[in-house]
């Protein structure tokens, strides 16, 4: 047995998707540890298997980083080598180098050091893994723990999972008469060129909500703004505003208890996958779906896989009008919904629906 540090810098949706491997290096180790970025923190925390979580701002990994200081980066040092793992994994995309990062680790004292690595490493890994390309992130990382010799157990199939949320979570929601079938929108996106636009988002909500469905609009505490313009936009008690009222955890619940989510490619995406509910994923063709897909539970793609924009991971879009996803309407997504989610009568009576009634223990491959 040992201590594994397993390394994910990225975003909170890339931190989800490490998952299954964190889980499988878990299996065989007495310790795992996670280092993460400020962005990916808190799905580390979320995570299944992962004894204690390390914050580090990574300058070439992070979206906006700060300068290259000298007394940043021993920090990291430091307190890897205060952890003294024995081993170390470094988890990446296909477009980025571990090697920065195995420098550190290698200067913090760490033994031994596996990563997926086209550069040549030198003494820098002590596992260089080479995964087929066009792997999903999911199947990535899984790859490259394999290779490392550890392997999810048995009975695990391998879907996002992540830990449940505190009791008791959200009253304000399961006080409401009608949530026990309701659809989330989740209008913001980390990247603008990943974004819906705005008016597309109050046109689905206006449609669902004449449909008779029940509906939340949900985003982090920088998206209030845009949050309460989607659900005020069509003034109905039946679209109810949580911009910026529920942490990572607690909208793990939400978004449970949902029949469906609405969301671009972003981290909530794969929140939802992680707890089993399905996605009507609005994705822009920056990267590549068949990489970054939510993972494991029913999913319709909405946007134009053929756009100017494919495969070239722009966070802006350079392109007049937006097109990959200015062309989906409101009312495809609407049908998409409705694909995933068939409409059922609401239940009126249920006294407390997103409860422990709704809300029971995620098992490793996210489903409950």
């Amino acid at each position: 047995m040992s201590h594994v540090l397993v390394v994910r810098l990225d975003n909170a949706g890339d931190v989800l998707l490490a998952g299954p491997a964190v889980r499988a290096v878990a299996a065989g180790a007495e310790r795992v540890t996670m280092v993460c970025g400020p962005h990916g923190a808190a799905a580390g925390e979320l995570l299944p298997g992962v004894d204690e979580v390390v914050t580090w701002s990574c300058p070439w990994i992070d979206p906006r980083p700060e300068p290259v200081e000298r007394g940043h980066v021993d920090q990291l040092v430091d307190t890897v080598r205060a952890l003294a793992p024995d081993r170390a994994l470094v988890l990446t995309s296909f477009h980025q180098s571990p090697l920065p990062t195995a420098l550190l680790l290698r200067l913090a004292g760490v033994p031994w050091v596996g990563a997926a690595s086209t550069d040549y490493p030198g003494s820098l890994l002590d596992l260089r893994h080479r995964p087929p390309d066009g792997l999903h992130e999911v199947e990535r990382a899984l790859s490259l723990v394999r290779a490392a010799g550890y392997e999810l157990p048995e009975g695990d199939d391998g879907r996002l999972a992540v830990l449940p949320p505190p009791k008791p979570w959200l009253p304000w929601v399961a006080s409401l008469p009608w949530s026990d079938d309701f659809v989330v929108l989740h209008p913001g996106a980390s990247v603008p060129a990943r974004a819906w636009p705005e008016h597309r988002w109050t046109e689905l909500a206006r449609l669902l909500s004449e449909r008779g469905r029940r509906v939340v609009v949900t985003g982090g505490p920088a998206e209030r703004a845009l949050t309460a313009r989607v659900a005020a936009a069509y003034g109905s008690g039946d679209v109810v505003d949580l911009g910026g009222r529920t942490p990572l955890g607690e909208l793990a619940g939400v978004l449970r208890a949902a029949s469906v989510v609405v969301a671009a490619n972003t981290g909530p995406a794969h929140l939802a996958a992680a707890v089993g509910t399905p996605v009507a994923s609005l994705f822009a063709p920056t990267v590549p779906f068949e990489r970054w897909r939510p993972w494991g539970v029913p999913v319709v793609v909405l946007g134009r896989g053929d756009a100017p924009c494919r495969d070239t991971r722009v966070t802006a879009c350079p392109f007049p009008g937006h097109p990959c996803l200015t062309s989906v309407t409101a009312t495809e997504a609407l049908q998409a919904v409705e694909s995933l989610a068939p409409q059922r009568r609401p239940s009126r009576s249920s006294p407390d629906p997103l409860g422990d009634g709704a809300l029971s223990q995620t098992v490793p491959g996210g489903m409950s």
